[in-house]
């Protein structure tokens, strides 16, 4: 399993983007939106700035490609951006399957991003999906997206956590790692979520 890079950001006084990320069925909205909750920021969901193209394409079970990913990435990591400048920290939910698109989305928002992948078995995420009733990416698209995933490597900021645990479990591993902590984010030092 990925454990914590403990790289220091030059500055921590720098706005911070957290990117909760993995394949379909993790549980990126709950948890996101639990983490985003707890630090009492806005909860950014990538899958809502999906051009209509591009649900259209995933709902009819086929995957994207990277030409309908880039421009989705560049406007996902504005909007990450612009929130981070505005509360000091932003919590996203996206899938950032790729290195390239982590890299994309570093650039788009202009500033350090935390990737936190949420990981599990094979088995419990087809489970999870299967249940899933109101979401455009059918579960067809599981083992397609487990291809695509590569898991952080060690120079990224990113580190993993198990989605088998409890989500407030979950919440407060990611709360009480090194790169969160290394730049003062706290759940009482934030700002009201918007």
């Amino acid at each position: 399993m990925l454990t914590a890079v403990s790289q220091q950001p030059s500055d921590s006084s720098l706005p911070l983007g957290i990117v909760i990320m993995g394949v379909s069925g993790c549980g990126k909205t709950t948890i996101a939106r639990s983490l985003a909750r707890s630090l009492r920021v806005k909860f950014l969901d990538a899958d809502k700035f999906h051009p209509p193209a591009n649900i259209e394409k995933m709902s009819s079970g086929k995957a994207l490609n990277d030409a309908d990913r880039e421009p989705w990435l560049d406007d996902v990591g504005a909007r990450i951006a612009k929130v981070a400048q505005e509360q000091g920290v932003a919590v996203l939910a996206c899938s950032a399957l790729r290195r390239t698109y982590r890299e994309r989305l570093k650039r788009a928002s202009d500033m350090e991003l935390l990737f936190v992948l949420l990981d599990g078995s094979k088995d419990v995420l087809q489970r999870r999906v299967g249940r899933r009733t109101s979401h455009f990416m059918p579960a067809t698209l599981l083992d397609s997206q487990l291809a695509t995933l590569e898991r952080p490597d060690r120079d990224e900021r990113a580190f993993a956590v198990n989605i088998s645990q409890p989500v407030k479990k979950m919440i407060d591993e990611i709360l009480q790692s090194p790169d969160l902590k290394s730049w003062g984010a706290n759940p009482t030092a934030a700002e009201p979520e918007a």
